[in-house]
């Protein structure tokens, strides 16, 4: 009787520290991200909004980033869009050469402490995609022909002018890939591929019309994209 005792105290214990999480994890995401990023679903979804925003939107961030990347890479952020989330506001023009990016324009993202990155990402993770936005179980991960795909990404379908599968590549309009594998959930990235707009009515990635074969392949592919993994 007093083991039957201990379990349940324990497990109320348990419960009570996950609501503590909980409640500690919104607090810091109220006080510290929103000045930049979206965590509920904004009204407002004008392309004056989009132009404006200062971090991509976090409202559907559970169905989109694997939590051990979120924590690790809230405690020490690392470039995932290297003209930041507005491309046109920091590049600099340069005639007859490729653009380059003003840096003084970039700002570093704060860092966590692990005992906040924790918080942060277990409330992040909570934000799940609205019904009908990301498919669970879309992504079949079949297997991927590494340079085919890699040729698909690359060449036959324009991935490779907005976004780095290497570090070394040296894109800047998009968000990097190279550590796609780590950081997104294959069923988010095969949902945004498919239809960018459905995300945002706005944004400037195009809608490629794939077919479910290509969808697949490019999903499969770019979650292979992992740092250890460059060649």
């Amino acid at each position: 009787m007093k083991l039957r005792h201990a379990l349940g105290a324990m497990a109320l214990g348990a419960v009570a520290l996950n609501a503590w999480a909980d409640t500690a994890g919104q607090a810091l995401l109220s006080k510290q991200c929103i000045a930049c990023h979206a965590i509920t679903k904004p009204d407002d979804t004008s392309l004056a909004r989009l132009l404006e925003r200062q971090g991509p939107d976090l409202h559907y961030a559970g169905s989109k980033f694997n939590k051990e990347w979120l924590e690790k890479w809230l405690q020490n952020p690392t470039v995932i869009r290297p003209a930041g989330v507005m491309y046109t506001k920091i590049v600099k023009a340069n005639e007859g050469a490729i653009d380059t990016i003003d840096a003084s324009k970039l700002q570093p993202h704060p860092k966590l402490s692990a005992e906040d990155a924790a918080l942060a990402a277990e409330a992040l993770m909570a934000l799940k995609a609205e019904s009908g936005l990301i498919e669970e179980g879309a992504f079949k991960n079949g297997p991927v022909n590494a340079r085919m795909v890699s040729m698909l990404f690359g060449k036959l379908r324009g991935c490779s002018s907005c976004h780095a599968a290497k570090s070394t590549d040296g894109v800047a309009s998009g968000p990097q890939l190279y550590d796609a594998g780590e950081r997104l959930q294959p069923d988010f990235v095969l949902a945004y591929i498919k239809d960018p707009q459905k995300f945002d009515p706005h944004v400037w990635m195009p809608t490629l019309d794939l077919n479910d074969g290509d969808l697949q392949k490019l999903t499969g592919y770019i979650a292979t994209l992992k740092p250890a993994e460059e060649k």
